[in-house]
């Protein structure tokens, strides 16, 4: 018989987490997510999705303010025997480690000890690695820092986005958690410790991250592109307005260049496609948006706003 968890999570990415755990059979005592919150400019109360899911589980949901005053009664009403976390959004404190006789796991998104921290799907990305994978691991007091379970590796598609790689990671760390789980309980796995010297951290992403240095090269910034999707975007500034850069890719074709080859620059190549000039090579964009209009092509943008043609971007 499966032992008793508490499941911590927030986003979408704990989702997948969390149903495979009820389709395997597993009890859950309560999920702990963090409580409702107002958003956008009309602060539109938004509602985690690992809480939506877990009432359509029919499951008991927790959303205390904070972890340390809730320890006590995780303790005493809960009585489970592990916890699982997965993109919580909050540092679990000592006093909630220790109410967990068989410890907390947690579903990380990368091969630790690479990219401990927030935002391991995006440097990834950004960073042009070609495969990256999942952890399991036993949560202690340091970032990302306790012993390893077992670990998956994917690859990483050219155009993989910061979307796209965040839902592929999540399937595969609730398939593995969930083949993980039995042999931990069953102490048929040894925990081993990581190798701490070969640790990377990744930040809290701003929206600032996302303003394109158009003096770099186009490679790194078609990356960036593609890392960003989702948050912070990315974006540069036109005429003083802001200006994201929703899809863009690579121009492979060195036939003919532009008149000006000031990083910024926006010309039309020979295949009339929408280009931009970068530190080393060219970008082709592909769907752009600016500040408080709706998202357009390359050619309806073009259309629209004709003075684009020849500007700068900074």
């Amino acid at each position: 018989m499966h032992q008793r968890l508490v499941f911590f999570g927030t986003p979408e990415f704990a989702v997948p987490t969390l149903t495979a755990l009820d389709d395997a059979g597993f009890e859950i005592a309560a999920v702990v997510t963090q409580p409702d919150k107002p958003v956008g400019r009309g602060l539109r109360v938004e509602t985690p999705p690992v809480k939506v899911k877990a009432e359509e589980l029919g499951l008991t949901v927790l959303q205390p303010l904070s972890l340390g005053n809730a320890a006590t009664s995780l303790s005493d009403e809960l009585r489970a025997d592990f916890g699982v976390v997965v993109a919580y959004g909050k540092i679990i404190p000592k006093d909630v480690l220790n109410v967990f006789p068989r410890g907390i796991l947690n579903v990380h998104p990368s091969r630790l000890p690479k990219y401990r921290g927030p935002s391991p799907i995006q440097a990834a990305i950004l960073n042009g690695d070609r495969e990256t994978g999942v952890t399991i691991m036993l949560l202690d007091e340091g970032m990302d820092h306790g012993a390893i379970l077992a670990q998956a590796k994917i690859a990483i598609t050219p155009k993989a986005t910061g979307n796209s790689l965040n839902e592929t990671l999540a399937q595969t760390g609730a398939k593995l958690l969930v083949e993980t789980l039995p042999k931990y309980l069953a102490g048929e796995i040894k925990p081993q410790e990581q190798d701490h010297a070969q640790a990377t951290y990744t930040k809290i992403l701003t929206r600032e991250d996302g303003h394109i240095d158009w003096n770099k090269p186009a490679q790194y910034i078609e990356r960036q592109v593609r890392a960003y999707d989702a948050w912070p975007g990315t974006w540069t500034l036109w005429e003083r307005r802001r200006l994201k850069i929703l899809r863009a890719v690579l121009r492979h074709n060195t036939i003919g260049c532009a008149a000006n080859r000031a990083p910024g620059y926006v010309w039309k190549p020979e295949d009339r496609r929408l280009a931009v000039n970068c530190g080393a090579g060219s970008l082709i964009l592909e769907q752009l948006q600016i500040e408080g209009k709706k998202p357009m092509s390359a050619d309806e943008f073009l259309r629209g706003y004709p003075k684009f043609l020849g500007g700068i971007l900074r």
